[in-house]
């Protein structure tokens, strides 16, 4: 009860409401995406790449956000564009990109003269201090998402699961992918905040594998992730909020149990069935 009264009563509140039904939204798009194109390790090697550009940032004196934004899309372009024609195998390039990324970070942030950031903020999030620019950047994102997932819903449907048959029908995969690797950058930089680097990965993976259990329409897979990261992640916010407890945390321990739960009843029904 405390938690709806204080919903309406504390603006801090409200945000990170909306900021978690914001970011399942972008999730539950571009995780479905990551997933289906078994771009998992290269969505956390841009994860944890883009706290060199907060460092960094940090450093200069400029937005975080800003610097994060543009290391993480320098990241994913360059792994994309390495993964091209055999230059570098992508899981070589994703790992020099995530260890010089964090490695950066940490050392610009301790360099930064006058004060230490708050490393804990950006590895594990603050939903809490959401401002309404990151609200009104996160629902740009997914009005953009979401109307271009509909109007180019046939490419992305053929790169995803056929990318011969899609170059063959003429679409430019390379072009697609790099553009799908920055959307993906962008929607990962802007959920640092609300779920933080260490747990980002969950919103954009658990969803997905707990849709894809039920759903075989990369359409649906989309909108069932989504609502999924709704209600996972409103409820794990009520709960962080009424103990006390990290965000970020509680959103991906929750996840992770529905998984486990469904997967063990499907697997129980299964066994049953032979």
């Amino acid at each position: 009860m405390d938690f709806l009264l204080g919903i309406f009563t504390y603006r801090f509140l409200t945000n990170a409401i909306v900021s978690i039904l914001l970011v399942s939204v972008v999730a539950g798009i571009v995780g479905t995406l990551v997933v289906v194109k078994r771009m998992v390790f290269v969505s956390g090697g841009i994860t944890h790449a883009s706290f060199g550009g907060i460092g960094i940032a940090y450093y200069l004196g400029f937005s975080p956000v800003c610097g994060a934004m543009l290391f993480a899309v320098a990241s994913a372009l360059s792994v994309e564009w390495l993964g091209q024609k055999g230059r570098m195998r992508k899981d070589s390039a994703i790992a020099v990109l995530w260890s010089l990324g964090m490695s950066l970070g940490v050392l610009f942030m301790f360099l930064t003269p006058g004060y230490t950031p708050n490393l804990m903020g950006y590895m594990f999030g603050d939903v809490l201090m959401v401002t309404d620019s990151d609200i009104a950047a996160l629902a740009t994102v997914a009005v953009l998402l979401v109307a271009s997932s509909t109007v180019f819903y046939r490419p992305l449907l053929y790169v995803s699961f056929d990318a011969a048959f899609a170059r063959v029908a003429g679409w430019r995969v390379d072009v697609i992918n790099s553009i799908i690797s920055v959307a993906t950058a962008v929607s990962i930089v802007l959920s640092i905040k609300v779920v933080g680097i260490i747990m980002l990965l969950s919103m954009f993976t658990l969803p997905q594998a707990i849709a894809g259990m039920f759903c075989r329409r990369l359409s649906s897979t989309m909108l069932v992730s989504a609502v999924i990261g709704c209600v996972v992640g409103t409820s794990g916010l009520a709960v962080a909020y009424l103990f006390d407890l990290p965000t970020g945390a509680v959103i991906t321990a929750l996840l992770a149990s529905v998984y486990l739960v469904i997967y063990m009843i499907k697997a129980i029904l299964k066994r049953r069935k032979y």
